[in-house]
């Protein structure tokens, strides 16, 4: 059966939404699925790595292992399962498909994880040769990514909710500055005798545009989405819906300019930094508060395991903002890393994590009531995908987990090796229930990939 509708309330539906979501051009369930089970393995790898090499680790931001794992966690774990939710959200939310929707998806997510993966041992080891191969992938698959979507958007101009366009838009612009300073300062790195740039300046834009930009505007634009659909809450103020991305996005680019002009001269304009980081402050807290507002004042009574993740997420990001502020108006403050763990693990970790528990159940379940040739009451709910209690317990793991890294923060050497444990059993605990529920959808399409069992009859004599 094909359905170009979601549901919105019925015996058989897994939830109730605020508006018609069409699913004539839904992807295939492996074009996003590979990026939601590649991402908890990224965190996984960063935890080994914490755990191995110790309170080191958290010495300073600018250790080459600490920037080993920041990036197995940003651009591993954190772009990996953004991209497969833009996969997903494009065609269903915005109307928008991809060129070679397969092949695309094959290219980026195979010359991502190398490219990681070759950047991680390129920053751990210093090596330049590493720093030039990774460098390659990164920057090839994350042009064919822009390359697609513009193209996708291109096609479909004037598709879809002008909102979730207008945030996506700007998150992928993020994303495009970001990968432009990442390519820079890996150059840097490649090439070290040749180039000899201002590092930590670059770096720091870097961040602002990687995390600010990129993350926090694509996590924007799929809250309008998710949490009313999710959550069953009520849609996010107009004023807010139509007007903080493009703020958020317009107060990166004035900051980014001031803080260019105080690099070329320093002193000369510090000060100025002071007024849009207020006003991303104001912007952080407010789309915190409204989303906890609109948490509180869900239909469903009972908040299940991504409303805790919500919850976290949205409690993280006004203390990393007000950290952030602080560090930028006093550079000497040592509250960076603490700063990233509350970013990269309390908000952006959180919000994915809570994402997929919803994102990976529904899709299996919508998926098999298409293609499915099983009668309906024969096939698991989403429920039954993916327990709620199950979710739960693996949420309380990963908030014991945030706690203790940023605890380990302050006292690295007591507690770095025991936070890194915690976070590698959490994200092992996550893959292990999105995989149980993608192996449920897999086992049910075997019988249609094998040939029919031929019976052969033999003649006897009477």
């Amino acid at each position: 059966m094909h359905s170009n509708h979601l549901p919105t309330s019925s015996a058989h539906a897994p939830l109730a939404i605020k508006r018609a979501l069409t699913f004539d051009q839904t992807p295939a369930l492996s074009t996003s699925a590979r990026f939601f089970l590649t991402a908890p393995i990224f965190a996984f790898l960063a935890a080994i790595l914490l755990l191995w090499y110790g309170p080191q680790t958290l010495a300073s931001r600018w250790t080459p292992i600490t920037l080993a794992i920041t990036h197995l966690l940003t651009l591993g774990c954190l772009s990996m399962a953004m991209i497969g939710a833009l996969l997903q959200i494009l065609p269903v939310v915005i109307g928008i498909t991809l060129p070679s929707e397969q092949l695309s998806a094959t290219v980026i997510h195979t010359t991502l994880t190398l490219g990681t993966l070759l950047l991680t041992a390129a920053l751990a080891w210093s090596h330049p040769a590493l720093f030039k191969i990774a460098l390659f992938f990164l920057v090839s698959g994350f042009i064919w990514l822009l390359a697609a979507c513009t193209s996708g958007f291109w096609r479909a101009q004037g598709s879809g909710s002008t909102a979730s366009v207008s945030a996506v838009r700007l998150a992928l612009a993020a994303l495009a500055v970001t990968i432009i300073l990442g390519a820079i300062l890996g150059s840097s790195f490649a090439w070290p005798s040749a180039l000899m740039l201002p590092v930590e300046q670059l770096a720091n834009l870097h961040v602002l545009w990687g995390l600010g930009g990129w993350v926090a505007l694509l996590v924007i634009g799929v809250a309008y989405q998710v949490i009313p659909m999710f959550q069953v809450t009520e849609l996010y103020p107009h004023y807010l819906h139509r007007g903080l991305s493009k703020t958020l996005f317009t107060l990166l680019v004035i900051w980014s300019l001031i803080y260019a002009l105080d690099a070329v001269s320093p002193g000369s304009t510090h000060v100025w930094q002071g007024i849009p980081s207020v006003f991303i402050l104001i912007a952080s807290i407010l789309f915190s508060v409204t989303t906890i507002f609109l948490l509180a004042k869900r239909k469903r009574p009972r908040p299940d395991a991504t409303t805790l993740f919500w919850a976290t997420a949205m409690a993280s990001l006004p203390c990393s903002a007000v950290l952030w502020f602080i560090q930028s108006s006093s550079p000497d403050k040592p509250y960076s890393l603490t700063t990233g763990v509350l970013f990269i693990i309390g908000f952006a970790y959180s919000v994915i994590s809570g994402m997929l528990y919803k994102i990976i159940p529904f899709l299996v379940w919508y998926h098999l009531r298409a293609n499915s040739k099983e009668p309906m009451r024969a096939l698991p709910s989403v429920q039954q995908l993916l327990p709620d209690s199950i979710a739960k317990k693996q949420f309380w793991l990963h908030f014991i987990s945030l706690l203790l890294t940023l605890s380990a923060t302050i006292m690295p050497s007591e507690l770095t090796r025991t936070a890194a444990c915690t976070l590698c059993a959490s994200s092992c605990w996550l893959w292990i229930n999105l995989f149980r529920a993608l192996r449920q959808y897999w086992l049910r399409q075997e019988p249609r990939l094998q040939p029919p069992p031929v019976s052969v009859h033999h003649k006897t004599d009477p």
